[in-house]
């Protein structure tokens, strides 16, 4: 499997983790010294640290899917790469996407060994202020890949 692969492939796992609500696979992706700065600016570092957190969300906060497109993977060294994606919670069924839980995500990646781990993950509201076409247009953007996930 090329290298690039690789990095879609995890984040792609990441996603899934986050669906399956299970926050010690997703844990598991981050190097032991790693770091996540989620949506609302919390910060965590440290996987151990991150399972407690992200368990502690799983528990106490219904969250629902992401959807996401990945934009871009860009290795900026043998053992070093960064892929940043746009992600959407998918809504309840019937309901329409929410554009303000929009984000931008963007992993930077450590290569251990033969192994790529996350050193960063950073998630960021899509707000775009004063640029409400944008938004909009992103948002439809991820309804259809909603629908396109689940052949509607």
């Amino acid at each position: 499997m090329n290298e690039e692969l690789k990095m879609r492939k995890l984040y792609e796992q990441l996603i899934a983790f986050w669906n399956m609500r299970s926050g010690d696979k997703m844990s598991s992706l981050f190097a032991d010294d790693g770091s996540i700065v989620g949506f609302d600016g919390t910060q965590e570092n440290g996987s151990e640290n991150i399972n407690a957190r992200l368990s502690d969300i799983f528990k106490n906060y219904k969250s629902n899917p992401f959807v996401y497109l990945i934009r871009e993977v860009r290795f900026l060294s043998d053992s070093t790469a960064l892929l940043r994606a746009v992600a959407g919670i998918m809504p309840e069924y019937g309901a329409e996407m929410n554009p303000d839980l929009n984000t931008i995500q963007s992993i930077v990646t450590v290569k251990k060994g033969d192994e790529w781990k996350i050193a960063l993950l950073q998630i960021t509201p899509a707000s775009w202020l004063g640029r409400p076409e944008e938004v909009k247009a992103l948002t439809k953007e991820l309804e259809d890949a909603f629908k396109s996930m689940h052949g509607l």
